[in-house]
């Protein structure tokens, strides 16, 4: 317990399945987590109390990280209501599946904002002040999808893929300030997502991995608590796979 004890995190995604998992975890490791939600505010408010009852502080703050404005308005709320950060986990993402040559723009563009440019903007506001603690923490979680690539997904592995080259050059940037930015590259996890993939196609997806289950978010969300942690001091521009061995 209390492994990341005084730190003070942002959550970017902090009302989705995994999300929450990473929120509630560093609640329980002693950190004071806020939330940034788009639409789900019950969800959000619900692990804002969860994080309350632990003894920690939290806020929820509605924001489209794809708008840069919007953004900056997050960070003017958050610095109000709860102060500055010294560590940043971007954990929101979206997926919208094609083949290829069914893809639209609409579709390219939307997961690109969010799961890409989403990281840009919301690092791009919140570094000055991580980068000034001198051991701060950025965690950016990407995909299994951006390492090996996915059938209907290119928009997705493209933007996972585009992370991971963010987080290596955002790391070289930042190590002589004391700041990590490092990458958690979850395989398939159980999520209603997943859940919903037919019976079929997830024993296909199951023989493909070694250990022979699929993860959960509470094994991503531990993860995340490492890397915050200061035994993680040392480590920076890594990607952290959680697969169960489907991709070495």
């Amino acid at each position: 317990m209390n492994r990341v004890k005084g730190r003070k995190v942002l959550v970017v995604g902090g009302s989705g399945e995994i999300g929450a998992d990473v929120v509630r975890a560093l609640a329980e490791e002693g950190a004071d987590v806020a939330i940034q939600y788009f639409h789900n505010q019950a969800e959000a408010d619900k692990v804002c109390a969860a994080v309350v009852a632990l003894g920690r502080k939290s806020v929820a703050i509605q924001a489209e990280i794809q708008n840069a404005q919007s953004v900056l308005a997050l960070r003017d709320q958050l610095h109000e209501k709860f102060g500055k950060i010294d560590t940043l986990v971007n954990c929101a993402g979206i997926n919208r599946d094609s083949l290829f040559s069914k893809m639209t723009d609409e579709q390219w563009d939307e997961v690109i904002g969010v799961d890409l440019s989403g990281v840009f903007r919301c690092t791009k506001a919140f570094v000055e002040e991580i980068s000034s603690t001198g051991n701060g923490r950025i965690i950016n979680i990407s995909s299994l999808v951006g390492e090996m690539g996915n059938i209907g997904q290119v928009n997705y592995a493209a933007a996972k893929s585009g992370v991971i080259g963010f987080t290596k050059g955002l790391a070289r940037e930042l190590a002589r300030s004391g700041t990590t930015v490092n990458v958690v590259a979850p395989g398939f996890i159980s999520t209603s997502m997943v859940n919903r993939i037919p019976d079929k196609a997830k024993d296909k997806i199951l023989a493909q991995i070694p250990m022979g289950r699929f993860g959960t978010p509470r094994e991503v969300a531990m993860s995340v608590v490492y890397l915050a942690s200061r035994e993680a001091d040392y480590i920076t521009g890594t990607v952290l796979n959680m697969n169960g061995g489907m991709y070495l």
